[in-house]
């Protein structure tokens, strides 16, 4: 029973990742079909992004009232009626409107799961549920594409991938009976905790900037990627968007083989060699030679440093502030960490039309640089704790 339901967790998050990719791969069409400009990509983006941080505000509240057993389907079935709306659109407005409950029911999906692998499974098994994600992140844009080739609009696309989100709710709502043979409910009886109390637990705000700064360091890394490439380094378009991928690339297949050691050296030890690692990939887009070797490996490096250290601090929440406050706590995280991922790209964006490109590597590492600190600080908050 034990690996059919952690088997049927990863399919969640796998479902997850199909969503959260497909957006992207498609708006070039999109754009041309409803004739807007190209920038509002980024407000749809937006609106997924404004759901998802509210969700993972109430998901303490939501999950506590229905149990995670009864949340994660009706979230995977909120995010299948999404998908079959944005393959109805056919005005900008539309694709909108249906952002909104695409948002709420993937926020509430990733905090649900996440706590739940978080207080019942190993860190190895959090390593390999963020891979998953990857795989279905790696896996819309194929769908996308097969669709598209095929002669195929971009709407056949989301209806496909709406009818397989469908099936995994399907799926997981015939998982009841395992969900709940295994839920804890040490926490279910105790007062929901508001967003004001969360922060006052001692090193919550340090957590919070955590994965703010990771989420900022994964997201710029790879929307820029192609064009700091292109228009920074002179390399061709089609060789730059194959590298730039490599970065997704390293994330998944680091976070697969983190789940083989992260037992072994335990969440901490993760973020620490996380944390070096991408220091090192920042170093190596920075050194100023005519060889795009550097760059490319810099790219591939930074994936493989960012791949256990989101898995690892979500792992570790449970053991840093306590099972009762986990889920709340991840709620807050998860809205910290979509907030890096949505304010921090266009930041960039906006930067560059003063400092330009070249300031790419400069603004990793000033949130890499963050995020050790936020990590070194939430550790010593955690040392004298116990």
């Amino acid at each position: 029973m034990h690996i059919l339901l952690i088997s049927i967790i990863y399919v969640a998050f796998i479902s997850l990742g199909l969503g959260d990719s497909l957006f992207g791969s498609a708006w070039p069409v999109i754009q041309r079909e409803l004739n807007v400009p190209i920038h509002y990509a980024g407000i749809v983006s937006m609106i997924m992004a404004g759901g998802t941080i509210l969700a993972g505000l109430m998901s303490d509240r939501i999950t506590r009232k229905f149990g995670v057993r009864v949340v994660v389907p009706i979230s995977v079935f909120i995010t299948a009626a999404a998908l079959l709306g944005f393959s109805t659109a056919n005005t900008f407005w539309m694709l909108c409107l249906w952002a909104i409950p695409y948002g709420l029911g993937g926020g509430t999906l990733d905090a649900a799961i996440n706590n739940y692998v978080a207080t019942h499974y190993t860190s190895r098994h959090m390593s390999w549920l963020h891979c998953f994600w990857g795989v279905g992140a790696m896996t819309g844009p194929y769908i996308m594409g097969l669709h598209l080739t095929g002669g195929i609009e971009w709407s056949g696309a989301y209806r496909t991938i709406a009818i397989m989100q469908i099936i995994f709710a399907v799926i997981l709502a015939f998982s009841f009976p395992l969900w709940k043979r295994r839920e804890t409910v040490n926490g279910d009886t105790l007062p929901v905790k508001g967003l004001g109390e969360i922060l006052q637990i001692r090193g919550v705000k340090f957590a919070l900037l955590a994965f703010f700064s990771y989420c900022a360091i994964e997201a710029t890394t790879g929307l820029w990627a192609s064009t700091f490439l292109v228009n920074h380094r002179g390399i061709e378009a089609e060789t730059a968007a194959l590298f730039a991928s490599f970065f997704f690339i390293g994330i998944t297949a680091g976070r697969f083989v983190s789940g083989f050691i992260a037992n072994k050296l335990g969440s901490k030890t993760m973020i620490k060699i996380g944390i070096v690692i991408i220091f090192i990939g920042i170093g190596a887009i920075f050194i100023p030679l005519d060889v795009d070797l550097f760059s490319f490996a810099g790219l591939i490096i930074i994936g493989l440093g960012c791949a256990p250290i989101f898995p690892a601090l979500i792992h570790s929440t449970p053991s840093n502030f306590g099972a009762e406050n986990s889920q709340g706590i991840i709620g807050v995280q998860m809205a910290g960490a979509y907030t890096g991922s949505a304010l921090m790209p266009p930041l960039f964006g906006l930067l560059t039309n003063t400092v330009g490109l070249g300031f790419y590597p400069v603004f990793l590492l000033a949130f890499a640089g963050l995020l050790a600190a936020m990590f070194k600080l939430l550790y010593n908050v955690q040392q004298q704790s116990n």
